[in-house]
């Protein structure tokens, strides 16, 4: 069993068990249960429910493992013989979560 659901602006797809890093989930801390209602495909091993947009009664839980930073991302901007240089870093912040149930609608 699986399903495709919506978190951060991006698709993810998760099984039972899974460990993902998720854009930061500002609501939920570490050891908090989390509920994702944004599924936008489901499937067992006899259907697959497809939502428009969204599957309704489609429900995905999880818990917050940890929080963290990715690695840093440098951004250059360079124009030659202009004396133009410009630098800049980044590190995005995510949520480590396990996917502990799929609920299928009834």
């Amino acid at each position: 069993m699986f399903a495709v659901i919506e978190s951060g602006g991006k698709q993810h797809r998760v099984a039972q068990g899974d460990v993902l890093d998720l854009e930061r989930l500002k609501t939920a801390q570490p050891g908090e249960q989390v509920q994702f209602d944004r599924v936008l495909l489901m499937s067992d091993e006899n259907r697959v429910l497809t939502g428009s947009p969204h599957v309704d009664g489609g429900l995905v839980e999880g818990q917050v493992l940890s929080e963290g930073r990715g690695p840093k991302i440098r951004i250059w901007k360079f124009k030659r013989r202009k004396n133009y240089l410009r630098r800049q870093g980044h590190r995005q912040s995510f949520s480590r979560v396990q996917i502990t149930k799929i609920q299928l609608p009834k």
